[in-house]
């Protein structure tokens, strides 16, 4: 990479690192500079504006959560195996996240009840992403037999979604130390439920 471009890099895993920990609202130019001992200038050079960055996190963000959660999930074979990987990838980068903080949580938080913004969109946006590959991983489970045919795939993605936000909230807000298994445990028995007998 050019110069420049190495230096906007350096600059987004630096932005990603403040927000993740103070919240996409507390990522501020001069912050920012701050970080990077460079001027405000040199910051706006890279990216126009405070939203402009936000924004760039959110996607930034995202990319990675794909590279790291959802394209190596892809591997697996089509049905319950991949959806337990997506799941358990998942489960594994929230794991690590209770330190570092989640930006599609927080971001959720801070901007749930605002006006339409970029940011806000971009968030609704990669959630919606995630969510959407998830309901049809379900729904490929349920083609491919493994699922039963009552499933119903809207009610799955709730109640498997709804494990990780509890996870997030007992273990990094309540920091009780039986969080990370007792979500582990809810997972498991949740998708068993959803089993058919023959993929038993």
């Amino acid at each position: 990479m050019r110069k420049g471009e190495q230096t906007r890099v350096a600059i987004l895993d630096a932005a990603l690192d403040l927000a993740s920990r103070d919240g996409l609202e507390g990522l501020t130019i001069g912050l920012l500079a701050e970080r990077m001992q460079m001027s405000k200038s040199g910051v706006f050079a890279h990216f126009g504006s405070r939203e402009d960055l936000q924004v760039e996190v959110v996607r930034e963000y995202h990319r990675r959560f794909e590279d790291e959660v959802f394209f190596p999930s892809l591997r697996e074979a089509r049905g319950l195996p991949r959806l337990r990987s997506m799941m358990n990838r998942w489960m594994e980068r929230r794991i690590q996240e209770v330190t570092t903080g989640c930006i599609y949580i927080s971001g959720a938080v801070e901007y749930d009840d605002r006006a339409a913004s970029a940011v806000r969109e971009q968030l609704v946006h990669s959630v919606t992403m995630w969510r959407e590959a998830l309901l049809r991983a379900i729904r490929q489970a349920k083609d491919e037999g493994h699922l039963k045919a009552e499933t119903d795939p809207a009610l799955m993605l709730f109640e498997l979604y709804s494990f990780t936000l509890g996870l997030h909230h007992d273990a990094r807000f309540l920091h009780l130390p039986e969080a990370v298994q007792l979500t582990r445990d809810a997972l498991e028995k949740t998708i068993v439920s959803y089993q058919s007998d023959n993929s038993r």
